[in-house]
């Protein structure tokens, strides 16, 4: 998946690059001091990628803390803003790796910002517990206003290796600006549900669903009739499967839709290859295993599966492809009943069964196709995000305001 912003060589790099900057719509960068830390890492070299964007994020950090003392508001919630997404940025190549202490330590640091950002800032926000199955889950509760007048709330979920912060980064700031309520979480397998309480990812994400609805809808700020999800990345097929079993969701938005995460692994294998794997072909199956633990070793193309691995508490790259097979809305996607938008980027890997989605929708439905020649081709939108939330949150007030 090759960006087309590529300050790097290495299509991954300039990918997780591209994500780092592109949040800087929400104030979570500047495109400047982003260039800046490319300077002094090596193409393609996990460590630098860490040690400079981890730098980079407390020098924001300690220059945050000292414009607070000073009583600089504004410069302190902007600092602290950048840090907790750089910092975040510092980890997500730790995911996979055997320092899982630097992961958690990043994920934690980045949420110490983000929450001092928040402190600052002039959105009524508070950090909420979700209790599920006896875990608590780690969410935030951003409202439109301070008074407490019911309104209409989105739930931001993300994917594999996002978490509740950047979220808001994603398209939190977005929905809040535009009166709707935001909600932002760590589900199993994401962010501090993964690396503080070792919770892996589960395919009955109407069962996590649930539970996030149960708490918001009980605040006197949100409207129980006019709740939304929206799903980033591999939250647009963990949405989907939500919605398929909680009939409390006013209305939907996946970005990209997933059917089934088997099938788009098998649209990045040889063609020769995919009828065999799809039939668990002995012959087949020994030589992808083969290929994928050789991928797997590579620092940068074989990160998404040892990301993987770990999300999925799994040891082994086959298993992680094969548990991926539980990952379908086949036999539930007739079950969705609110009215849905689906969204793919022109150029974006994922997303290839996003089309199957569609098609098989049953409920009040829309598409919308994002263009690499107007600068949101790539995964997620990253380099065009205002553009996804001018898009999706116009669909999303016609939607809500229908009776």
């Amino acid at each position: 998946m090759q960006s087309h912003f590529a300050p790097f060589r290495d299509p991954t790099f300039n990918l997780q690059w591209l994500r780092a900057v592109g949040h800087a719509h929400a104030g979570g960068a500047e495109i400047g001091e982003c260039l800046a830390v490319t300077r002094g890492i090596v193409d393609g070299d996990l460590s630098s990628w860490h040690t400079q964007w981890h730098a980079a994020g407390e020098r924001l950090a300690e220059a945050a803390a000292r414009e607070r003392r000073a009583g600089r508001r504004a410069n302190a919630r902007g600092a602290y803003l950048r840090a907790a997404n750089y910092l975040r940025t510092a980890g997500v190549f730790l995911l996979g790796s055997p320092d899982t202490m630097a992961a958690a330590d990043c994920d934690r640091r980045q949420r110490d910002c983000f929450r001092a950002a928040v402190a600052l800032g002039d959105t009524p926000a508070r950090e909420v517990t979700i209790e599920m199955e006896g875990t608590p889950l780690h969410g935030w509760l951003f409202n439109a206003a301070a008074d407490e007048r019911p309104r209409p709330t989105v739930i931001i979920n993300g994917g594999y290796d996002s978490n509740a912060e950047e979220c808001w980064f994603f398209s939190g700031a977005a929905a809040v600006a535009r009166g709707f309520n935001a909600v932002c979480f760590d589900g199993p397998g994401q962010g501090s549900a993964l690396l503080q309480q070792g919770l892996v990812m589960r395919p009955d994400w109407e069962v996590v669903i649930a539970h996030v609805v149960d708490l918001i809808a009980a605040q006197p700020e949100v409207d129980a009739s006019r709740i939304a999800l929206l799903g980033i990345s591999l939250g647009g097929h963990l949405a989907l499967r939500a919605a398929s079993g909680e009939p409390r969701l006013a209305a939907l938005l996946l970005d990209p839709g997933q059917h089934a995460l088997h099938e788009e692994f098998l649209t990045r294998v040889p063609p020769v290859l995919r009828t065999p794997v799809r039939r668990r072909a002995p012959w087949a199956m020994a030589l992808i295993g083969a290929m994928l633990r050789r991928r797997a070793r590579h620092p940068t193309r074989g990160w998404t599966l040892r990301r993987g691995m770990q999300v999925h508490g799994l040891a082994d790259p086959l298993a992680y492809v094969e548990e991926t097979r539980r990952y379908t809305l086949e036999g539930r996607i007739g079950d969705v009943r609110c009215p849905t938008l689906v969204c793919r980027a022109e150029h974006d890997e994922i997303g290839a069964t996003a089309s199957i989605a569609y098609d098989q929708l049953m409920s009040e439905k829309a598409w919308i196709e994002f263009q690499a020649d107007e600068g949101a081709g790539d995964h997620c939108e990253m380099g065009a995000r205002s553009l996804f939330n001018e898009r999706a949150f116009a669909w999303l007030d016609l939607a809500m305001s229908k009776p």
